[in-house]
């Protein structure tokens, strides 16, 4: 376990000292002239088939989450099947009107696939965002402030990341009375954290020594302005890759948090780990149940891994030489 954190640590250093450096390069020449970094970045994503691809995937889950209303045929609440499930049959077959079938109530199950992508994507905003902010907020006061400061918020960070996210996420879980979707997503959000309070720390360690920042010093300019003006907004590259790939975390983690049993519990809101989750019991008779959330979760997973692995290739500068 020991390693592993050790791994985990070096590798989320070497991305912030990467991407950091990526700043300095910006992007190449073109023509003759100077091209920036996000315009160099821009050029390798379009024409990286993997980026695409991802790029695809997510517009297409995001597109199912908001015209869900339209796209699903039945209400995913209602119990339109419930006169087909027994004791014997506890699962509606594929039906007229119901191409999936339904679920033990006797919903229909294509429709509350449909509706879970909101609240999948509810989960994993709402993880990306808490721990964005959390790292945002550990990050800047250590790499800022430095000294005794950075150590002891560091030493935090290298305890949360010696342990597992998801053995994390499942031991704040288990810490609230009733488990909900607030509470899943405060669980991957605080597992999450460290993860960008390090990337953070690391790229604005990268930024103190830049020239600009040098320039500002010797300027006299406060050393406030120096941390928001200029190191921050020049180290936040590494963090938000990161974030692209925490979406596609966030959504396993909540399928594995439902598995273990700290999931939400309402299933009046469908949501692709939660139904996973709940079908586990049904696997043997009735594998459909289980295939069909699981297919969603990989696909929405594969969807922002790809973008994410995209981002970081294009912001690297040792990729552009």
């Amino acid at each position: 376990m020991v390693l592993n954190a050790n791994s985990k640590k070096a590798r989320i250093d070497e991305l912030a000292e990467s991407t950091a450096r990526s700043d300095v390069d910006a992007g190449g020449i073109k023509d003759g002239e100077g091209v920036s970094l996000i315009a160099s970045a821009w050029e390798r994503l379009r024409r990286n088939p993997m980026f695409i691809i991802g790029a695809v995937i997510v517009a297409l889950i995001f597109l199912m989450a908001i015209f869900a209303p339209l796209l699903a045929p039945h209400d995913p609440t209602a119990r339109d099947l419930i006169d087909q499930v027994s004791a014997n049959h506890q699962v509606p077959d594929a039906q007229d009107g119901y191409p999936l079938g339904g679920d033990t109530s006797g919903r229909d199950l294509l429709s509350r696939l449909i509706y879970g992508s909101r609240n999948t994507l509810i989960i994993a905003f709402g993880a990306t965002g808490f721990a964005f902010v959390g790292g945002l907020i550990l990050g800047t006061l250590a790499g800022a402030l430095g000294g005794w400061v950075d150590s002891l918020v560091m030493r935090i960070v290298d305890i949360m990341l010696s342990l597992p996210s998801l053995l994390l996420a499942f031991s704040i879980a288990a810490m609230f009375g009733r488990a909900s979707q607030t509470t899943v997503i405060v669980a991957i959000g605080v597992a999450m954290t460290p993860t960008f309070a390090r990337l953070l720390r690391g790229s604005m360690m990268a930024q103190r020594s830049s020239d600009h920042v040098v320039a500002a010093r010797a300027l006299g300019v406060k050393p406030s302005a120096i941390v928001f003006r200029h190191m921050l907004p020049n180290s936040l590259s590494p963090v938000l890759v990161q974030a692209t790939m925490v979406f596609a975390t966030s959504i396993i983690d909540a399928a594995a948090l439902s598995f273990l049993g700290a999931g939400n519990p309402d299933d009046t809101s469908p949501e692709w780990g939660q139904m996973l989750g709940k079908a586990q019991d049904l696997v043997d008779a009735f594998p459909h149940m289980a295939v069909y959330p699981a297919l969603c979760i990989i696909a929405a997973a594969l969807g922002f891994t790809l973008m994410g692995e995209s981002l970081r290739e294009a912001l690297d500068p040792k990729s552009r030489r």
